[in-house]
């Protein structure tokens, strides 16, 4: 991740355990720091309620996805998944109940204050079959074919290089592992000075991929089966008040915008018949 972006988002993330911490509540979308608020179109009604109920206020609060991959994604009993960009722990969280006892959930995180909150959390939750990481998901610091499914949440959009996210994720996939991630993503083509325009609104957004390049990119990593499934459609109506306040004219940029900005759910798999046999055959 080039150090600009991840001291941006590692600050960003920081201040959003900070706020859950401290128990204040968000004051609303005022700035490209703010996603996560109730107000946040992005972010707002992504869990059941049933979901919500099972865990710790503070990892509901903490949540700054654009969608909810362990509903999307088939965990089954005995495997072995791994969040990339964990936050507060909440699909750690449910994704350790739905493996059980015998599988395991990990957390990957680079901010300190988030894997404090996340372990808080799963102390609260009461779940041990949980190991939050500190570092980088250009970098995950877990061995070569271990892990059986890969989930994120409105994370590896905000990553400067995603090609190498999305080979390090192909390499800590056991042979047949899956790749199953909540992302925003451009439905076709917008416009640079568009897109900038709408970065402004939340930083959610920024990184975004258009959804053939996504396609291009894993197929290039060595996945198979990919698909995505769009979830989300967001609207310049969603965004009006925000870019208005920066001077943007709404009404002039909207035939560009209007069903471009989606959350999607990326499927994708690691052939089975892949196989590292050395600790840099993947890299």
């Amino acid at each position: 991740m080039d150090s600009r972006v991840k001291d941006v988002v590692r600050e960003r993330y920081a201040e959003a355990a900070r706020r859950v911490t401290s128990a204040q509540a968000p004051s609303g979308c005022h700035a490209p720091a703010c996603c996560g608020t109730d107000q946040d179109p992005i972010t707002k009604d992504l869990y059941d309620e049933s979901q919500k109920s099972a865990l710790p206020e503070a990892a509901v609060l903490a949540s700054l996805g654009c969608g909810n991959p362990t509903a999307l994604a088939e965990l089954r009993p005995g495997e072995i998944v791994l969040d990339l960009g964990s936050g507060g722990g909440i699909d750690v969280l449910l994704s350790a109940r739905r493996v059980g006892p015998t599988g395991k959930a990990y957390g990957l995180d680079m901010t300190d204050e988030m894997l404090a909150l996340a372990r808080q959390n799963q102390r609260k939750a009461g779940v041990e079959n949980v190991e939050f990481l500190k570092g980088e998901m250009e970098h995950i610091p877990l061995p070569d074919n271990s892990v059986d499914v890969i989930i994120s949440n409105c994370v590896i959009n905000l990553s400067a290089d995603k090609d190498r996210v999305l080979k390090e994720a192909f390499r800590v996939l056991k042979p047949g592992g899956r790749f199953a991630v909540a992302d925003v993503v451009v439905r076709g083509h917008v416009p640079d000075d568009v897109q900038k325009n709408l970065l402004l609104w939340v930083g959610c957004i920024a990184g975004a991929l258009e959804d053939r390049e996504y396609v291009a990119k894993l197929r290039t990593a060595g996945f198979e089966s990919i698909d995505i499934e769009a979830t989300r459609t967001y609207k310049i109506e969603d965004a009006r008040a925000f870019l208005t306040a920066e001077g943007v004219d709404v009404d002039a940029i909207a035939p560009e915008v209007d069903g471009k900005f989606i959350s999607a759910f990326v499927r994708a798999t690691k052939p089975s018949h892949s196989s590292c046999c050395a600790p840099t055959c993947c890299r």
